[in-house]
């Protein structure tokens, strides 16, 4: 049975699309440009919007996005429901490689672990939901701050004291960015026994459709067995759980997202 689609709610999401932060302004007339419909139904979609609290005006005719999407927003992401998305994925990953993982998101200055997957080894590396980690000095908190716009994380570093837990423990500001820079990059980040010695991690992003970044998801475990190959075959698993994270959040049928 083919789906029952309703075509006016579709709409109104493409109408919604349109905005972005370079054009954070729509009127009528950019509607009936850029979707093709008459002035009219695109009057009646505007003020239909406006009526639900997804747009507000802005002057005459002129209309920007409504704070209704930061109140759903602030649900969708709230620590337990996006832990309870995770966490299947993050057991798969360990039970796939047989060490650790774990997610995080950012608050304050800090990583929190909001969900994690313990492996079935006689020694391994646990951490606790809840725990709070260092920024600077964690695959985790060097991800979140790859991802922060270049004024917070200007801000963060002239807010956080950064202490040298291990010789490996980078604290200069300038090779911190320079990482940092790095990370952006290549799209994950590494924990080279910088916050315990001994102890390795590669994490990655879970995004938004537009490139937020939402959660960390991390492998870690003792550094002699979190060897090139186990991290090299970590990044692999954690890309896909990150993936697959994405779309559940999203939905299978979601407009998937622009090449890079």
């Amino acid at each position: 049975m083919a789906p029952q689609i309703n075509g006016s709610v579709v709409k109104a999401f493409e109408i919604l699309k349109l905005f972005s932060e370079q054009r954070p302004l729509l009127s009528s007339a950019d509607i009936v440009s850029e979707l093709g419909l008459n002035a009219i139904t695109a009057h009646r979609f505007l003020k239909t919007l406006e009526h639900v609290g997804a747009v507000v005006p802005e002057a005459r005719g002129i209309y920007r996005l409504g704070y209704l999407f930061a109140d759903l927003g602030d649900r969708v992401l709230r620590d337990d429901a996006l832990a309870q998305v995770i966490q299947p994925r993050l057991n798969r990953v360990t039970d796939r490689l047989n060490e650790a993982a774990m997610a995080t998101v950012f608050r304050g200055d800090m990583v929190v672990c909001i969900a994690r997957s313990v492996s079935r080894r006689a020694l391994s590396v646990d951490i606790r939901v809840g725990s709070r980690l260092e920024a600077y000095c964690t695959a985790h908190g060097k991800l979140w701050l790859a991802h922060l716009p270049e004024a917070e994380r200007r801000r963060y570093f002239a807010d956080v004291r950064r202490i040298r837990f291990t010789r490996n423990t980078l604290v200069d500001e300038p090779a911190l960015m320079g990482e940092l820079d790095a990370i952006a990059a290549r799209g994950y980040a590494v924990n080279d026994c910088e916050r315990e010695d001994g102890i390795r991690a590669v994490a990655v992003p879970v995004t938004t459709r537009s490139g937020r970044m939402i959660a960390g998801l991390s492998v870690f475990g003792p550094s002699p067995r979190m060897d090139q190959g186990v991290m090299t075959a970590a990044l692999d698993v954690l890309r896909q759980a990150a993936g697959e994270i994405e779309d559940r959040l999203y939905g299978a049928t979601a407009t998937p997202r622009a090449a890079p």
